[in-house]
């Protein structure tokens, strides 16, 4: 248990090397200026002192950025990218294709069901059942799709 100073006379000093408020603004201003608002203290003071710039130490910055509850992961905002949404406005433009895992009668074995559907009609463009799942199978029924819809595979996008 801590007690009071029992000493006469004895004071709250404040210490020399307090921050003044004005001090505290001025390490939060510069800290969330665009500048040095995705950077963490121990690069921004480092940067102010080559301009031959000197506020306070990076431990002061991390202990007021702290008080000021803005202590978090500072970098950039990450810059999300939307992935091109496909659209089709008419027949044999999207193709979607599929394998999907057909079980047996007899334990251990299946089949792989392999289909190609055109997005905009629905219509099962391709499909055909095979005891393995390789790319040659793929490949094969792809090639067999184009030729019998007789459509150009340079318009043609393929989403899985």
């Amino acid at each position: 248990m801590i007690s009071a100073d029992r000493k006469s006379g004895a004071t709250d000093r404040v210490p020399r090397n307090k921050l003044s408020e004005t001090e505290r603004q001025q390490i939060l201003m510069l800290c969330n200026s665009p500048e040095f608002a995705s950077l963490p203290p121990n690069v921004i003071v480092p940067m102010l002192a080559d301009k031959g710039v000197y506020i306070a130490s990076e431990s002061t910055f991390y202990r007021v950025l702290k008080s000021a509850n803005q202590l978090t992961r500072r970098s950039r905002e990450c810059q999300y990218k939307r992935p091109d949404v496909l659209k089709a406005v008419a027949p044999n433009q999207v193709w979607s294709w599929d394998i999907s895992y057909l079980p047996s009668w007899v334990r251990g074995q299946h089949f792989y069901l392999y289909m190609i559907m055109d997005i905009y009609s629905r219509k099962i463009i391709a499909a055909e059942v095979f005891s393995s799942e390789t790319g040659e199978h793929a490949a094969e029924l792809l090639q067999r799709a184009v030729w019998n819809e007789k459509c150009s595979s340079s318009n043609l996008v393929l989403h899985s």
